[in-house]
């Protein structure tokens, strides 16, 4: 069946996976099905080595990823100082797109236009003395974690089997070149190996109440020069490079496949980034819908800028500019 590659022009309510248990069974049961539905494309479409194997449609959101984090900006540049859906501007648009799309692929296996993708609300359990004892990692909702030297998720419901070849199985990873590659393992966390804990409600408040007393005032503003992972602004505060947190901090705590370019493999990347994308909307709706850098901006941001395109080669382009506001297609049961 081929990948649906515009969203649905129907609002959807976008809710907390922790307080609605039909949209948790629902995301679950989508997830699998992606996992399991051979898309138009192989793995010698993409280049990548071995015997040309079918390409499941979630695994082409993870190649997309995967794709964008090694494309540098500008051409030529360092892709870890900025690439064409990180460390940048374009950060949270980029990301806003490829939910969208993902939103719209569980739409269609489930039968149901009127899903919407859930969020976790990982501040919420920033607050727990010990938020691997959460109810998000248990068996119902999206398993647990194995040890730090076996660190292959063996609960829940993307737990591996190995005798089972339509569960929930990693197929599509990188080497250390970040190259394309097959494999055949389970999903892998590592709960505060790599960060000792989640941010909090305070880390989210001091992000979007820029004019509070006390507050940073630089927060009140998208983006700044460089453009880059040292900036000032609210995008680079959510991101989580300066100061460091937030949403590289999730990462970190989850640990292992969360924590490389590969990092949509695990289904918990989409709900850890429609919280991020809630708390973009949270930000919106306090200082505006808007974004910098202006079209004006020199050619070597080419990509970040208001009006370049968002390209995805898995469907048509959007740009910053047409996704500030996005209530057409949906909202969130609860800003930040």
């Amino acid at each position: 069946m081929a990948i649906t590659t515009e969203a649905v022009e129907m609002a959807v309510v976008r809710k907390n996976i922790l307080t609605d248990t039909v949209a948790r069974d629902a995301y679950i049961a989508g997830v699998q099905l992606l996992k399991q539905e051979n898309s138009a494309f192989t793995t010698a479409d993409f280049g990548i080595g071995g015997p040309a194997a079918p390409v499941r449609t979630y695994d082409l959101f993870v190649i997309w990823h995967i794709w964008a984090m090694r494309t540098p900006v500008p051409p030529g540049g360092n892709p870890k100082m900025r690439n064409a859906a990180h460390m940048g501007p374009i950060f949270l648009p980029w990301h806003r797109v490829m939910l969208n799309l993902f939103e719209a692929n569980l739409q269609r296996v489930l039968g149901d236009t009127g899903f919407g993708l859930p969020y976790w609300d990982w501040a919420e359990d920033g607050e727990l003395d010990h938020p691997k004892n959460s109810a998000f990692w248990q068996p119902d909702c999206m398993g647990g974690t194995g040890t730090l030297l076996a660190p292959t998720v063996m609960d829940g419901p993307f737990a591996f089997k190995p005798a089972a070849p339509n569960g929930f199985r990693v197929r599509i990873a990188t080497n250390q070149n970040l190259e394309l590659v097959q494999v055949d393992r389970g999903l892998r966390r590592a709960f505060g190996a790599d960060e000792d804990s989640l941010p909090t409600h305070d880390h989210v408040s001091a992000a979007l109440h820029a004019g509070a007393p006390g507050g940073n005032p630089s927060l009140a503003t998208y983006d700044f020069t460089p453009w880059d992972r040292t900036s000032k602004g609210f995008r680079n505060c959510l991101e989580g490079w300066n100061p460091y947190g937030l949403h590289n901090q999730v990462h970190a705590w989850i640990g292992r496949d969360m924590g490389l370019a590969s990092s949509p493999n695990d289904p918990v990347f989409y709900l850890h980034h429609c919280n991020v994308d809630r708390i973009w909307a949270g930000w919106m709706s306090r200082h505006g819908r808007t974004y910098l850098p202006g079209r004006t901006a020199p050619a070597i941001l080419k990509g970040h800028r208001i009006d370049d395109p968002i390209i995805s080669p898995l469907g048509g382009a959007a740009t910053p500019g047409t996704v500030l506001d996005a209530t057409n297609l949906f909202t969130y049961d609860v800003l930040p």
